[in-house]
This record gives C-alpha cells, sequence and structure tokens, in this order.
C-alpha cells in the first residue's frame, strides 16, 4: 500500500462489510471503537443488518511518555498490560494502578455521554464484532476484546480496514482477526484514507441514534446458519 486505499471511513466501513457478509442477519453486534472508529462500525451494522452499539478503551500511556502505550483499560475495568514494555520502563504498581483509575473513569465518562441514557446492546450468547478504522498496537482493540468477553459474548471478532501484523498477532490470542490489509510497517493509519479528519463526539451520538431506529431483528437460528457456513457445515 503505497497510497490511501479509501477516500473515507464510510468506504472503507463498506468494503470490510462486504468481508464480514457470512453475519449478515445473524443476530451479531457490531461494537465500534469511539471516535473514527463508530464511522466505520455504522457501515458494517448497516451492511449486516446487525445492532450498533460502541466499547470504550483508551490507552495507558507511559509516565513521562504518555503517547507511548503500556496497555489499556476499557470500560467495567477489562485491562491489558504490556508486560514486556512496562517491565523495561519500569514502571511502578502504584502507576499503573492510578493510570487505570482515572483512564476506566474517563472510559465510562465517554460511554454515558454516547450513549445518551441508552442502555448497552446485549451481548450474551452472540457474535461481537468489534470494529476500529485502524490497529497500530492493538492495545485499545484488546482491552475492548477483553470487556465484550466479560460480557458473554459466544464469540469475539476484531475487524479493520487496515491493521500491523504486530496488532493482527496481539489479537489472535484472544480474538478472531479480520482486516483488509495487514501490514509489517504500518504508517500512521491517516495516510491510508484520503479523508481522515477528526470525528466529533456528537455524530457519534447521532450514528447510535441512527442505528437504533433501524431496530434490525437478532435471532439465535441465523447464528447457527453463519457458524455452518463459515464451517462448511451448510452444505
Amino acid at each position: 500500500m503505497s497510497e490511501p486505499c479509501w477516500r473515507d471511513r464510510i468506504e472503507a466501513g463498506q468494503e470490510l462489510g462486504r468481508l464480514l457478509a457470512v453475519h449478515r442477519g445473524t443476530g451479531a453486534v457490531v461494537l465500534g471503537i469511539p471516535r473514527g472508529g463508530v464511522v466505520v462500525a455504522a457501515e458494517v451494522a448497516r451492511m449486516l443488518a446487525a445492532d450498533l452499539d460502541v466499547v470504550v478503551a483508551k490507552k495507558l500511556g507511559a509516565p513521562g511518555q504518555q503517547e507511548l502505550a503500556i496497555g489499556a483499560v476499557a470500560t467495567g475495568g477489562s485491562r491489558y498490560l504490556n508486560d514486556e514494555l512496562i517491565s523495561a520502563l519500569r514502571v511502578s504498581a502504584s502507576y499503573l494502578a492510578e493510570a487505570t483509575e482515572v483512564r476506566a473513569r474517563e472510559a465510562k465518562e465517554r460511554e454515558e455521554r454516547i450513549r445518551r441514557h441508552r442502555s448497552a446492546v446485549p451481548l450474551e450468547g452472540r457474535t461481537a464484532i468489534i470494529v476500529d478504522d485502524g490497529l497500530a498496537t492493538g492495545a485499545t482493540a484488546l482491552a475492548a476484546v477483553r470487556s465484550v468477553v466479560a460480557r458473554q459474548a459466544r464469540r469475539v471478532i476484531v475487524a479493520a480496514p487496515v491493521a500491523s501484523t504486530q496488532a493482527c498477532e496481539l489479537l489472535r490470542r484472544e480474538a478472531e482477526v479480520v482486516c483488509l490489509h495487514e501490514l509489517a510497517s504500518l504508517v500512521a493509519i491517516g495516510f491510508y484514507y484520503r479523508d481522515f479528519l477528526a470525528v466529533e463526539e456528537s455524530r457519534v451520538v447521532e450514528l447510535l441514534s441512527e442505528a437504533g431506529r433501524r431496530s434490525p431483528p437478532s435471532t439465535p437460528v441465523g447464528e447457527a446458519i453463519a457458524d455452518r457456513l463459515v464451517t462448511g457445515g451448510g452444505h
């Protein structure tokens, strides 16, 4: 990939939705990681006739280097820690505890603002498809995976238009990964979009409201059909 692949997040979401078409009408839930990931997720959910929701995760930055991710925490306190990096940087347990508490609180506050008093979509026994607009380290996505598993999703898939091999390998330890372009060397995610403008929180709220008005059906039978198609048992 030497040049941008997609016009914007909407186009990327449409291409990703086609790749995930086997899950259409199966009762799967698509969960976007705010903010940009929700724009991609909204297109995926529309194409799959699926419920749309959010899963909020926040990066844990290293002491004095907040842009360097040493882990991430999601709403509910589910956490991923990069133990190797934490050991190399000699990050203290007290710092990790405090940073986790702060970021978990921020994640909860953001989720509440986005939901606007709407209840979370139930995940128990369903396929959860976590979507972001790109995966650089995979840290926030893995925290999101653990949050969704804690909510008793039956199957967890992480989907993104573009991702680093490092992120995909990390995530495959705990979830399925679907990616349009997996790259050994990932330039900044925005490089792969011609339009990668920041997404306002109000846009995320709007997308969730629009999806809620569609109210797609959710059927356990559809889940079983999708499983047979994936495993080849539908013939």
